[in-house]
Parts: C-alpha cells; structure tokens; sequence
C-alpha cells in the first residue's frame, strides 16, 4: 500500500489493534455451523416454511371479523418472516395486545407503526414473526391453527375468553423445552 515505512506503520498501528482484531475461535466454529445448516436442503424448506406462514397468518389477520375490530395488516401482506399489524384503529393499543396474546402463551412484541400516534413503549403496531415456528417444525396447518388463535385473541371482549384459547395453545405441542414442565 506504500513504500514509506514510516507511514506503513502508522497505517499499520491504526488498524490493528485499534479497528481490527484477532479471529475469535467461537465466532469462526459458530459462522462455520451456520453456514454448515445453510447448506443443507431442510433450511431452504424450513425458511420456505417459515414465509408461508407469515402469509398464513396476514392472510388471517385481513379476514373480515378481524378488520371489522380495526385490526389491519400493514401493506395488506408480507413478503418476509413477519407480519405488522396495525392497530390505529382498534380499541386494543400494541402493549394491550402483547399482553393479552402473551396470556394466552404466544409472544409477539408491540412495535411502532408509520406516523404512530401512541408513544414507543405503547405503540399502535404488533409485529409477529415466524421463524421460531417453523424451526420448531409446525406445519401450514399449524400455521392456520396459530393464526385463528391470534385472531380470536385480539377480537376477544373480555379476559373470559382468554382461558380457552390458552388450553388450545397449549394443545397444539411443539414445546420449546420439552424437558421442561411448566407447573
């Protein structure tokens, strides 16, 4: 890069160790296991899985009874592992919805939507992914299952109704932790 030494060593000096550092053995074998399950042809089906759920789940999430409550689907769809749903117009706001889905054992988070009105820890947006469902192996069948219960969750009119849609939850199987026993 130059011919002067001394100027070589200052370059030298600024890069290392300042900007670059050594090669972290764990992040190497970490990198190669990625690459390694990359490779193989279940994660093409798995992330394949993964973006027809999501548009499962938009799909639901549009149908009538849902729309009627003032629950959208941001861009009226997805094309990625995920679905915004917008709740300017519904009586729930995102932290209400994300704890009322979370009664019923499904995580999602609230999330800011364009020109939200409400501020960052309420938000007016819910955002729901979908690639720990389909790493977890659920169907498109599963897909439509899960879909419903989040539907009928966010239309629910009162807590009551949360206990059932929590026991069909928890019937669907596909436990994280198999080994752990919820008590």
């Amino acid at each position: 890069m130059c011919n002067d030494p001394a100027i070589a060593k200052k370059i030298n000096s600024a890069v290392f160790p300042g900007q670059q550092g050594g090669p972290l053995e764990h992040v190497i074998a970490a990198k190669a296991t990625a690459f390694k399950m990359a490779a193989q042809p279940e994660f093409a089906q798995r992330q394949q899985r993964c973006l027809d759920g999501a548009r499962i789940l938009a799909g639901r999430l549009t149908q009538p009874d849902v729309a009627e409550r003032g629950i959208a689907v941001l861009t009226g769809g997805t094309d990625v592992h995920l679905v915004l749903v917008d709740l300017r117009d519904a009586e729930l706001d995102g932290q209400q919805a994300e704890d009322r889905l979370a009664a019923v054992d499904i995580t999602v988070n609230r999330n800011a939507v364009p020109f939200d009105p409400r501020p960052p820890m309420i938000t007016s947006g819910l955002r729901i992914g979908t690639p720990a469902l389909a790493a977890r192996g659920f169907s498109h069948n599963d897909f439509r299952a899960v879909a419903d219960l989040i539907a009928a969750a966010l239309t629910a009119t009162n807590d009551d109704q949360l206990g059932p849609l929590r026991a069909q939850v928890q019937r669907l199987g596909y436990p994280l932790y198999p080994e752990l026993h919820r008590t």
